[in-house]
């Protein structure tokens, strides 16, 4: 016995120092958000040849709020059927592609709009900078939900029109933090230099200024694309957001509250998807703000 003792005393010190160094690379880099937006981005764009049935029409109606296959054996639909008898598991990966469609365009309409709008503000301040910041002010007071509201009660309800309204209220933050790092920026020796060497305004905030607020974008950027996409699930969710029948996760969580006690997967499982999809852009958009912020970054 005596002889075996350090031999697995060596084995388990020797497992408890792999389990440690796994759980430091985890911390060190974004493994789960990583893997979750791979598998989102493989979802969107290999939907025709993941989901094995059409998530637009049932098969039959008999096929309605059936149970998940590995539930019951005479069900063959992985994640179980709605109430429509679709298949829940394609409609999430179609789901996915609504998801990064909307969130794509309405972070790239919002950065430009806002970053724009910063550059601006805080390069040129006096009126310029009262003026655009008491647009984001007003903007910032507008409640977003009942002006969704009010808007698909007058216009139909469209993708085309949840990317307009998503783009006209997710561009702030941009301009906020963008004008912040402006005001500080342009004091700075190297663009004092350029304005003394005869550079135009322009030049000087795209080649001196911009890449100087660049970390901050892409930081508030990934940061964003989480709430866009719970945004539009709220959307979809309340009736004004991408019509039926394209399966959009908000919709599928209003669907499946109707059967949560007779089919509690349609909104358990498309709730799951917003829930990790959310999840792991917020903790990349944590991951990059600690990395690229160089007072943050003595302390990871």
């Amino acid at each position: 016995m005596a002889v075996h003792a350090p031999t697995a005393t060596v084995g388990v010190l020797g497992s408890q120092s792999s389990l440690a160094r796994a759980w430091s690379s985890i911390r060190r880099y974004p493994v789960v958000p990583i893997v979750i937006i791979t598998t989102l981005a493989v979802f969107a764009i290999f939907a025709p040849l993941i989901a094995p049935h059409d998530p637009e029409q049932a098969r039959s109606l008999d096929d309605r709020t059936l149970p998940p296959s590995w539930m019951d054996d005479e069900s063959i639909f992985f994640l179980g059927t709605d109430h429509l008898g679709r298949d829940v598991f394609s409609r999430i990966v179609y789901g996915a592609r609504i998801s990064l469609l909307v969130s794509s365009t309405v972070l790239a309409a919002g950065l430009v709009i806002g970053t724009t709008v910063g550059l601006i503000s805080g390069y040129f301040g006096g009126n310029t900078d009262e003026l655009l910041m008491r647009l984001v002010d007003i903007k910032l007071s507008l409640p977003f939900i009942l002006v969704a509201l009010v808007v698909a009660i007058v216009f139909k309800p469209s993708l085309l029109l949840v990317v307009i309204l998503l783009a006209l209220f997710f561009w702030s933050s941009f301009a906020r933090q963008v004008r912040a790092e402006t005001l500080h920026l342009k004091t700075l020796d190297y663009v004092m230099a350029a304005r003394v060497a005869g550079a135009s305004n322009l030049r000087i905030m795209i080649k001196h200024i911009l890449p100087g607020v660049f970390s901050t974008i892409i930081v508030i950027a990934t940061l964003t694309i989480g709430t866009v996409i719970l945004v539009e699930s709220v959307l979809s969710y309340l009736g004004v957001g991408v019509p039926a029948p394209t399966p959009a996760w908000g919709a599928m969580v209003a669907d499946g509250s109707q059967y949560l006690q007779s089919a509690w997967w349609i909104a358990l499982f498309s709730g799951a998807a917003i829930f990790f999809t959310v999840l792991g852009f917020n903790f990349l958009g944590d991951w990059l703000r600690d990395n690229l912020d160089p007072r943050l970054r003595q302390l990871v």
